[in-house]
């Protein structure tokens, strides 16, 4: 069975309600949720670790909201890459600390563009900056800078248990 077809039962359910959710800032935040489930802190580490190995995680980490930090300049960068090299600069890209998302998407007769990052900086002049740097880096003339007007913030969809 493919990893993306993996059937979840509802104790991973859970965990992966709970890890979406946020995981609270307390001393042993996934003992806690052992005691919920009625397993131990082991049980519930041993099963992330194998959501993990299984590819249903990819990793754990905090998500920071960029405005509240001072990152005033966030913009979704959609640019036009030659196919061939589509790998190598997104590859590239998400490597980079200053972007969040990298995706390659399909184009259209009226939509060229085919790699798409999330940026951020301090400023929409910094992004300006960067983004400018990344066109000259990679000989790409074709993008379009779409800045952030207001930030929408995502919960988990019931779709996806």
């Amino acid at each position: 069975m493919e990893k993306s077809q993996e059937k979840l039962n509802q104790i991973e359910k859970e965990i992966l309600k709970f890890l979406i959710d946020g995981i609270p800032l307390i001393k042993r935040p996934f003992k806690e949720l052992a005691e919920k489930l009625n397993l131990t802190e082991e049980e519930v580490l041993e099963i992330i670790k194998q959501l993990k190995e299984k590819g249903i995680i990819r990793r754990l980490g905090a998500t920071i909201r960029h405005n509240r930090v001072g990152y005033k300049g966030n913009a979704m960068v959609a640019w036009e890459v030659p196919e061939e090299k589509i790998d190598e600069i997104g590859n590239y890209l998400a490597t980079q600390e200053y972007i969040s998302h990298c995706y390659i998407r399909k184009t259209y007769p009226d939509w060229p563009y085919n790699l798409y990052i999330m940026i951020h900086a301090k400023t929409r002049e910094e992004i300006s900056k960067v983004v400018n740097e990344i066109a000259k880096k990679f000989n790409i003339s074709n993008y379009q800078i779409l800045f952030t007007e207001k930030e929408i913030v995502r919960k988990h969809s019931k779709y996806f248990f």
